[in-house]
This record gives C-alpha cells, sequence and structure tokens, in this order.
C-alpha cells in the first residue's frame, strides 16, 4: 500500500476558501478519477496550513492515477482558480509505503 500527502500553507485570511477549495478539488476527483481524497488540518504546529491525503494499492496504480489528473484540463483549471488561497512554494508532497 502506498499513501500520498500534499501539504499547503494556506495564504492570510484565505483559510476559509482554502478549505472550500480543498473539499472542490477532493470532490472533483472522486467524481473523475476514482480516487478517495481526505481533507486534513493539523492539530498542532503551524495551524495555517492544509492537507489531503489517499492511499494507492501500489506505485503503478499511483502513476496511473496522477497521469489522468495531469491530462486532465479540468483538474488544471480548479488547480488554478485555487493559487490564490496558498502561499506560493509551499506545496510540500510526501509518498510513504505500509509495512
Amino acid at each position: 500500500m502506498v499513501v500520498f500527502s500534499r501539504g499547503a500553507a494556506i495564504a492570510p485570511g484565505k483559510t476559509a476558501s482554502a478549505i472550500a477549495f480543498a473539499h472542490e478539488i477532493s470532490a472533483y476527483l472522486k467524481t473523475s478519477v476514482g480516487i478517495e481524497l481526505e481533507v486534513l488540518m493539523p492539530i498542532g504546529g503551524n495551524p495555517n496550513r492544509i492537507g489531503w491525503s489517499t492511499r494507492y494499492k501500489d506505485l503503478a496504480t499511483m502513476e496511473a492515477t496522477m497521469a489522468k489528473m495531469t491530462a486532465d484540463a479540468k483538474y488544471w483549471e480548479l488547480v488554478n482558480s485555487g493559487t490564490a488561497n496558498f502561499m506560493p512554494g509551499s506545496v510540500r508532497d510526501s509518498i510513504w509505503r505500509t509495512l
């Protein structure tokens, strides 16, 4: 099992719109590529962050899903519409394997 997570710092004054965007893009990806994304916010540390997490059977499945996403013009339209919600350069991805 592979766990993918993405996090970003929320721009000042954009918490509500960042949360709405996070749920919007999660819902879109569920219908377009079939992945279940959890929307996350930290309990400790910097509270002005938001994240997404999902699981894949293996790396090949993750790569195939990512290929579908990057070829989807509507996905990029949504991503670009949400950029004002986040601090530039703050997006960080992690890929973990379960043991």
